[in-house]
């Protein structure tokens, strides 16, 4: 089912939770690349796939929302990988909190706010595990 109007808006009743607490340009987004994706491979898990994958390239997770990323790119070590080990499951995605471009510091600080205990502890990809299995 089209995630856009004929007009090219997102249809609201048709996203995801967390993209309707979103900013219209990551809705836009996500349903642009839902549509040519479903068109593509046909409606199911492979389309959505497809347009998150999308989405987190300017768009980080955060808390019930996304939010835009200071810098456009590949947001975990998985997106880096090849498609096929992408399908295969290798690789961590870190449920969308952006590990690439955040340091260990602003990873903290957000542990810090969401109350993660033992953050001081924690690697960086262990605050981001964290951060992702709070929000």
């Amino acid at each position: 089912m089209p995630k856009t109007t004929n007009s090219g808006r997102p249809k609201q009743n048709e996203l995801p939770d967390t993209l309707k607490r979103s900013p219209r340009k990551a809705q836009r987004q996500w349903a642009k690349a839902h549509d040519a994706a479903a068109e593509r491979y046909g409606e199911g898990e492979r389309a959505h796939r497809t347009a998150y994958a999308a989405l987190k390239h300017d768009f980080e997770k955060v808390g019930d929302h996304w939010e835009p990323k200071s810098e456009s790119g590949p947001s975990d070590p998985r997106s880096k990988r090849s498609t096929q080990d992408k399908r295969r499951g290798k690789g961590e995605t870190f449920g969308g909190v952006d590990v690439e471009n955040n340091t260990k510091q602003d990873l903290y600080e957000r542990a810090k706010r969401l109350g993660i205990e033992g953050r001081s502890r924690m690697s960086k990809k262990e605050l981001a595990r964290a951060i992702a299995a709070r929000q």
